[in-house]
């Protein structure tokens, strides 16, 4: 059997020691070590072909080095983006990532935390469905480190990453009536999830009694957009804007309304929340309200990698948003 290349056995083709070497591949004393001599070290290291002793090095520190990352949907690109910025931004500092989807379901988000936790992960990243405070409460009394990302309970004092969503909804509202929209109709889930809920109180919060709201249920999202538009456009005095509370019912709305004639902007602007690909395949590309993901997947690591080092550590870090502006919203004069 072919022996596994060790440290000493690139410190002694080196001519230095193993401390040495053990220094440069953990990346320490980065600024006391010759460039000269970490680099012939680096390239020792790559020419015998040498792999790092993971369940050695897990033992000394009692870490695995893992991170488990619970996403609602991976399916939804909102999801898939913020798994990839957390994957490489975990990578750069040394971590990997083990990732699970609930599929918005808040028993197999149970399922997924234990398999995770037996994984020994260092510490998890979840994006939360509805009615899982049980779930929080848990990972709370077993002292786990724990970051809420994009969504978690305001009753319920965790570390989490958001954004401000009441703020974000606020801006696509004043845009939409600042370019002389009268009436303007808000699609939004039927939900229990504070952050969804934030999104239509910032909504509402402007337009006061002249708010119009339809309901969408998570599992008949096509059937219940095409409800709320045609109540929408049936009124007697029909809405001129639509503003969508997430890129899936945006998407949604946005094939019926392309389906009866309706044109946008002209008869029927619209703004969304969160962008995708597809807003500027539409022909009169979407505004919308842009999340910064990178900040949000960064900062939910460097959060985590905190609390792993100090489980008393707790912080709450709430984003800013930005309006993307695009033809969907505003009329040409």
């Amino acid at each position: 059997m072919k022996k596994n290349v060790s440290l000493k056995d690139i410190a002694e083709q080196v001519g230095v020691s193993t401390a040495l070497v053990s220094y440069v591949l953990n990346n320490k004393l980065k600024n006391r070590i010759n460039k000269d001599v970490a680099a012939k070290i680096r390239q020792a290291a790559k020419d015998l072909n040498y792999r790092p002793n993971q369940i050695a090095r897990s033992l000394k520190v009692q870490k695995t080095f893992t991170i488990g990352l619970i996403v609602a949907d991976i399916a939804n690109p909102f999801f898939s983006q913020i798994a990839r910025i957390i994957e490489d931004e975990a990578k750069n500092c040394g971590y990997s990532v083990i990732f699970g989807s609930s599929d918005e379901n808040a028993e197999k988000t149970s399922g997924l935390i234990k398999l995770l936790l037996d994984r020994q992960v260092d510490g998890l990243i979840i994006a939360l469905p509805e009615h899982t405070e049980e779930q929080v409460q848990y990972l709370k009394k077993i002292n786990v480190p724990f970051v809420l990302i994009d969504r978690y309970y305001p009753t319920i004092k965790t570390n989490s990453v958001s954004i401000n969503n009441f703020s974000g909804a606020q801006q696509a509202i004043q845009h939409l009536l600042d370019n002389g929209r009268k009436r303007i109709g808000i699609i939004a889930y039927e939900t229990s999830l504070f952050h969804l809920n934030e999104r239509i109180r910032g909504a509402v919060n402007l337009l006061g009694d002249n708010a119009i709201v339809g309901k969408v249920g998570i599992n008949s999202i096509n059937q219940d957009v095409i409800a709320a538009i045609d109540k929408f456009l049936a009124e007697p005095d029909p809405v001129d804007a639509i503003f969508f509370t997430s890129n899936l019912l945006a998407v949604s709305g946005l094939k019926y309304i392309n389906s009866i004639g309706v044109n946008i902007p002209e008869q029927l602007a619209v703004v969304g929340f969160d962008e995708t690909d597809a807003f500027d395949l539409f022909y009169a590309p979407v505004s919308y309200v842009k999340q910064p993901m990178v900040e949000l997947g960064c900062e939910a690591v460097k959060l985590l990698l905190n609390t792993i080092e100090n489980k008393d550590n707790i912080e709450f870090v709430e984003l800013d948003t930005e309006l993307v502006i695009k033809r969907s919203s505003i009329v040409s004069k």
